[in-house]
């Protein structure tokens, strides 16, 4: 459990209220993917994490040239989380036909 009391405050401009609520958005992507053109099929591989602990960080400096380059906006900073020692393994992965 991160305490939320001695954690840096969030980025200017986030839109999230507190560190709680950013963390809603800080969690593992359990799957990831592939598409097969020529069968026309997606493979899905699910990834199992264990001791997912993010930590809440102060970000001195962002600049990401090629996030910056696909809006004309200003992109503002939303949160920045670091974890560490991960254990993790992929289950293994299946294929299901695409139909879109």
């Amino acid at each position: 459990m991160v305490d939320h009391a001695e954690a840096p405050p969030l980025p200017a401009g986030s839109p999230f209220a507190s560190w709680a609520q950013a963390r809603r958005y800080a969690g593992p992507l359990p799957f990831t993917f592939a598409y097969h053109a020529p069968e026309r099929q997606v493979v899905i591989v699910e990834g199992r994490r264990e001791d997912w602990v993010p930590r809440p960080v102060r970000v001195v400096e962002a600049l990401v040239p090629f996030l910056a380059q696909l809006s004309a906006e200003p992109l503002t900073l939303a949160s920045a989380f670091v974890t560490e020692n991960i254990p993790y393994h992929w289950q293994k992965g299946r294929a299901e036909q695409w139909n879109g």
